[in-house]
């Protein structure tokens, strides 16, 4: 069955999925090859059709996925050298362990042998690929290749004329840096054929790949840099207002993201293109996708760079009905997921349910005591998502562990328990949930604790770090798995 095919077929049965995203992988020479096939064996075993990630853009030096570089670029450090011994490209006395600046210098050699005609990659499909991807990779090229001589700095730090893109210092930078950029522009290539060949290989085992598009994106990204005309920005590139969010439970205080906040009548100048070629990229790698913050949207927060605690922004409207009208007239049947977690108005919920787009429930959000929580088993939507915790929840069996006696009591009455073998029983209950697609993080289906929590939001430290073992998914776990899968009927091959 292919790609399109499954993806059709989507929204008709119950599935269950796990959320694991690939940097949790240990993988000796990188992601994209035998590791991440294994753990797509792995789903398969279990009964498992949904792999969820984070997005897999690359990171700034915190490796943080909302922090990307580029909104469409591929992760460069999930490519498996392994793979490219395979393809004639390295030799396997040069695969010492790649890290840091070592992988990329690997990856850089493979280049240099690809453009002499070394390998079995063709060089018809590279440059289709760089024609395919021309409206951002150019750009994401030259902007990794400025960097690369510009360490330590931000776009709006270079010197004005790379900072402002004038064209006779771009034609100069690139004349003079064009090996650089090629390789830059090869690095993606190789990411985007090790992720088909990964897509596919999940496909034939009936498993589907599930993204994640955080609705802004970083100042110091190719995106901001090559569309300032897009961004409110002030005339040296530096943010106006940021955006963030008001006091709500992930955050008592408020979060100040610091992404710059896009000029929507801008964007809907054209038509709103910058987004769609947003969507296409991640359409290529992703049969379902879900928009982080979808409620913003409908309004964001927009907090003044000048005064930068949360508490000082507002509410603004967003573009709302008429930028999906756009999304879906270019994509119709676009299988997105709107993030509906946080502060959610009456509107925002009208505007997702008018799109007819699933929203999220989080059982560990259930537990305020007020018997209309939304995220309780009796209060879900036969087309929503139920998750056990999100990456930025603690691991549900470290969120019970941090309850207070009453709560604790709370949740075991309504689940049915008394709290042995935890953290299964929510497990369990995410599966018996009504909603269509139950997602539990990995770290949740080996049963750990606070220690191998994802990402604690508000916090630079200790973030983005949890690896998974490939020895923890083991048979007996797999076996575990696929039973409860089987009972709440959600396997789907």
């Amino acid at each position: 069955m292919s790609t399109e095919e499954i993806s059709q077929r989507l929204f008709e049965a119950r599935r269950a999925g796990v959320l694991l995203h690939p940097t949790a992988l240990e993988g000796e020479y990188g992601i994209l090859g035998a590791t991440a096939r294994r753990f797509v064996d792995f789903m398969a075993k279990s009964g498992l059709s949904i792999w969820q990630t984070l997005p897999v853009g690359p990171t700034h030096s915190d490796l943080s996925p909302y922090q990307s570089l580029s909104a469409h670029a591929g992760n460069p450090d999930f490519i498996d050298l392994s793979e490219l011994v395979t393809l004639g490209l390295l030799r396997r006395d040069e695969l010492a362990p790649p890290v840091g600046g070592s992988k990329r210098a690997l990856v850089k050699l493979a280049a240099r042998r690809f453009f002499d005609g070394e390998g079995q990659l063709r060089h018809r499909d590279f440059e289709a690929f760089c024609a395919a991807q021309a409206d951002w990779l150019d750009d994401f090229a030259i902007f990794c290749g400025i960097r690369e001589t510009q360490p330590g700095m931000s776009w709006p730090e270079w010197p004005a004329p790379l900072r402002d893109r004038h064209p006779e210092a771009v034609a100069q930078f690139v004349r003079e840096h064009a090996e650089s950029i090629q390789a830059i522009r090869f690095e993606q290539f190789l990411f985007h054929h090790q992720w088909q060949s990964l897509r596919d290989y999940a496909v034939e085992r009936g498993v589907l790949l599930f993204g994640d598009i955080p609705i802004f994106v970083a100042h110091d990204s190719a995106d901001v840099w090559a569309n300032r005309h897009l961004f409110k920005l002030d005339g040296d590139g530096n943010p106006t207002v940021v955006a963030g969010v008001p006091p709500d439970y992930f955050s008592p205080y408020g979060q100040h993201w610091g992404n710059p906040l896009y000029d929507w009548d801008a964007m809907a100048e054209d038509g709103y293109q910058w987004w769609l070629q947003r969507l296409e990229s991640q359409r290529q790698l992703f049969d379902l996708i879900r928009i982080d913050h979808f409620r913003g949207l409908e309004s964001f927060w927009e907090i003044p760079a000048a005064t930068p605690e949360p508490r000082f922004g507002y509410w603004v409207a967003g573009p709302g009905r008429k930028f999906l009208n756009a999304c879906f007239k270019r994509f119709p049947g676009l299988p997105l997921v709107a993030e509906n977690l946080g502060i959610i108005s009456d509107e925002v919920e009208q505007l997702r349910r008018e799109f007819r787009l699933p929203g999220m429930t989080v059982i560990q959000f259930g537990f305020d005591g007020s018997p209309d929580n939304p995220h309780l088993l009796h209060r879900h939507e036969p087309g929503d998502l139920v998750y056990t915790g999100t990456h930025d929840n603690d691991t549900s069996l470290g969120w019970y562990r941090s309850l207070d006696d009453h709560t604790r009591t709370y949740v075991n009455r309504y689940l049915g328990t008394d709290g042995t073998g935890m953290p299964w029983p929510i497990v369990e209950a995410a599966f018996r949930s009504v909603c269509w697609l139950a997602m539990v993080p990995m770290q949740d289906f080996l049963g750990l604790g606070s220690e191998a929590r994802f990402n604690t939001p508000g916090t630079v430290e200790g973030n983005w770090v949890w690896q998974l073992e490939l020895s923890q998914c083991s048979d007996e776990l797999a076996e575990k798995i696929r039973e409860v899968t089987s009972r709440h009927e959600r396997i789907r091959f």
